[in-house]
């Protein structure tokens, strides 16, 4: 099976080899590896070049997704495999990832809770409840950035995906909408031995939240709008009783919350119809 692996980096040069020759040790030397150096001002693309990886080189810092979109674009294998190239994703895993790929269109790897620090953990479950909800499919983790994913199934998403970390959110619920079937396989994962982590608890966990719900909105328009059409409805019923007990009236105030819920169902039931032909026109390409 050949196989290209894609490595985002930026000032990734303490790590960087040694994920490549493992790399090669894990699933062989005739592996095409990609290495995204999204410009970085240490010796990353050259240590990246020294090891036999493939190097694109962007011009300026574009965000770890915009790596990976020039990756993907960029590779000739079938199969994609997406990883970190700090350390944190072994590459003795991926043969985990393969093993299944020819039965699914995505395999994500699940990193063990454990190890994580705790408002990371608890962020991913957050992320991982509300991305369960919205697709209707058991999310056991969203944001993980390890993945085999086939190529042409990927490329048709490539549009959709932002140049930030929140990517993989995009990507699973992607997927799970155009009926590309994904599965998850639990992997080891460690802690970043060398440098910082480039993402941002309040940016990018705000970030994520949004892209879950423009992605929702996008894809399942129903799923946000009527529990907000709901809500509204809610309120005016309780409102309604309440004046209605105590002064045996129907308010304008009433009248606005329930004429206000049934707008918002009424956009979500159009928003559906929309997000139905844009799949349509997905399934096309």
């Amino acid at each position: 099976m050949k196989v290209s692996v894609i490595l985002p980096a930026y000032n990734e040069e303490d790590s960087v080899e040694k994920v490549i020759e493992g790399i090669y040790s894990a699933i062989g030397r005739d592996t095409e590896i990609i290495v995204v150096d999204d410009s970085s001002v240490d010796g990353t693309a050259k240590i990246a070049q020294e090891c036999g990886a493939r190097v694109i080189r962007n011009p300026y810092n574009m965000g770890n997704g915009a790596a990976i979109k020039r990756g993907i674009r960029e590779a000739s294998c079938d199969i994609v495999v997406l990883m970190d190239a700090d350390g944190q994703h072994p590459p003795d895993e991926i043969p985990k990832l393969l093993k299944d790929i020819d039965k699914f269109d995505m395999v994500i790897g699940q990193r063990p809770s454990l190890g994580q620090k705790s408002w990371r953990r608890l962020a991913n479950n957050i992320y991982n409840v509300l991305a369960t909800y919205v697709s209707g499919v058991k999310i056991k983790d969203l944001t993980s950035g390890f993945r085999a994913i086939k190529r042409d199934k990927a490329i048709k998403f490539l549009y959709l995906l932002p140049n930030t970390f929140s990517y993989p959110t995009t990507l699973t619920l992607s997927f799970i909408k155009a009926s590309f079937p994904i599965s998850f396989v639990s992997v080891k994962a460690f802690p970043r031995r060398e440098g910082r982590s480039k993402i941002n608890l309040f940016a990018d966990g705000t970030r994520f939240f949004i892209i879950i719900m423009k992605i929702s909105v996008f894809f399942s328009p129903l799923k946000i709008f009527l529990p907000v059409s709901l809500l509204f409805f809610s309120c005016g019923f309780l409102y309604y009783l309440y004046t209605f007990i105590s002064f045996h009236r129907f308010t304008n105030m009433s009248a606005l919350l329930f004429t206000t819920s049934i707008i918002i169902f009424m956009l979500g039931l159009i928003s559906e119809q929309i997000a139905n032909l844009r799949m349509d026109r997905i399934d096309n390409k």
